[in-house]
């Protein structure tokens, strides 16, 4: 009988490092953020989002990488002016375009 036990305790001291994988984002996270971050430059500051106005939707300028010189939107939360460089973490999605009040609900 202690022969058994002992058995069963070995197994499941091997099977406790497998349980302990977390995952550090969503499912094929993995693939869109790199190690390195990618540097772009406002190029354009297109408006202001969010609940209350705290995010600032800008088009910027990838300096590196695969796709450089692609122009992409990205929304920035803190201050921002044309000409600073942001450092992208992934580029892969791009910031929706913010509706206007002239447009009524259309994408512009």
């Amino acid at each position: 009988m202690f022969g058994i036990t002992s058995k069963m305790a070995n197994t499941q001291q091997q099977k406790q490092p497998q349980q302990q994988k977390k995952s550090t984002g969503s499912k094929g996270s993995e693939k869109l953020l790199s190690n390195t971050a990618i540097p772009a430059k406002v190029e354009e500051i297109v408006g202001r989002t969010g609940g209350r106005g705290e995010v600032t939707q800008v088009k910027c300028k990838l300096l590196d990488g695969y796709e450089k010189g692609k122009t992409m939107r990205r929304n920035v939360k803190g201050s921002v002016r044309i000409g600073d460089t942001l450092m992208l973490r992934e580029t892969e999605i791009e910031a929706r375009r913010i509706r206007t009040k002239l447009s009524k609900g259309a994408y512009s």
